[in-house]
């Protein structure tokens, strides 16, 4: 069934996966968040991110090609801006409700799409733009700042939203010429060292069997999330991309009522639905501006190269 999806639709598959697979591992970031610093969840997690890349490099690759950088400037760029959103949202997710660092994190999207257009020259209709306004207006409803207490997980989930968008649009520049090694190993190994670094500072404690056990997890599935999004954003445009970021606030009601006991109020139940609706009707309208141009470039290839039985009469009557 795979092979018969298009390269866009099986990136934006690939980005549902990536988002599905984040969207676990922060829940149980939240969950080890009262037994651990930061820094400590965070370099266990980055060490056991490197498992599912030893079964996915390319056989072409090797291991020792990691910082044979093509466009170093650009793929730093990427290793600085994923390590700065990994320690802060990891910060955020465990200082305030997972609902909240979760619609900020949504302004990747918003951001990466005005990227697209600063950066990448990528052509955003006008109803684009105006979806991305409302999801805006849908996270403001959510976080609702100036009617209630900012906190520094707040600053930092937005912070960490803007690191992101960067990095998503720089590796949409790169992905077809840097090795996946690279992409893959380079900002997991900038990761490594500043939340080593962290630890020297604020002191380490051993984990227990069960917290260990829960930060092989979250680094197992950070590194699957992270190696679908590269594969997302090699076959479709950030702009299609971006949006299945959206899904995630669905992880979020999940896993923050089950286990968190943290139910959103109307005024930001309305703000999520406000950003749902925004995001489907992004991803609706962009499947049926592709069917209309699919359409039109058929009926355009028969009006110019008719074919002969566009000019037969009509057949003999049916006896």
């Amino acid at each position: 069934m795979l092979r018969t999806l298009s390269p866009v639709s099986l990136g934006v598959l690939c980005a549902l996966g990536a988002m599905a697979a984040f969207s676990t591992g922060d829940a149980l970031v939240k969950a080890l968040g009262g037994s651990l610093s930061v820094f400590e969840i965070g370099l266990f997690t980055t060490i056991f991110s490197f498992l599912p890349a030893l079964f996915s490099k390319p056989r072409e690759e090797r291991w020792r090609d990691t910082f044979k950088l093509r466009r170093p400037r650009l793929i730093i760029l990427v290793a600085l801006c994923r390590t700065l959103s990994a320690i802060l949202i990891t910060y955020a997710f465990i200082t305030i409700p997972l609902a909240e660092a979760y619609c900020l994190v949504f302004l990747i999207p918003v951001l990466a799409t005005i990227l697209s257009v600063v950066v990448l020259k990528e052509e955003v209709s006008l109803d684009r733009w105006a979806l991305v306004v409302v999801s805006f207006l849908g996270v403001l409803l959510v976080v609702r700042p100036g009617f209630r207490e900012i906190e520094l997980g707040h600053i930092f989930a937005f912070i960490c939203a803007l690191a992101a968008a960067v990095s998503l649009t720089t590796i949409r520049l790169i992905s077809g010429a840097e090795r996946r090694v690279t992409l893959f190993a380079l900002p997991g190994l900038f990761t490594l060292a500043a939340n080593l670094v962290g630890v020297f500072v604020v002191g380490f404690t051993w984990p227990s069997p069960l917290l260990l056990g829960g930060l092989v997890v979250c680094g197992v599935l950070g590194g699957i999330g992270y190696l679908l999004q590269l594969k997302g954003v090699a076959l479709a445009p950030a702009s299609r991309v971006a949006p299945m970021q959206y899904s995630q606030i669905v992880w979020a009601l999940l896993f923050g009522a089950l286990f968190f006991d943290e139910v959103p109020d109307a005024i930001s139940l309305a703000g999520l639905g406000v950003i749902v609706a925004a995001g489907l009707a992004n991803i609706f309208a962009d499947g049926a501006r592709t069917r209309i141009a699919g359409r039109w470039a058929e009926y355009r290839a028969r009006r110019d190269n008719p074919s002969p039985d566009d000019f037969k009469g009509p057949g003999p009557d049916p006896v």
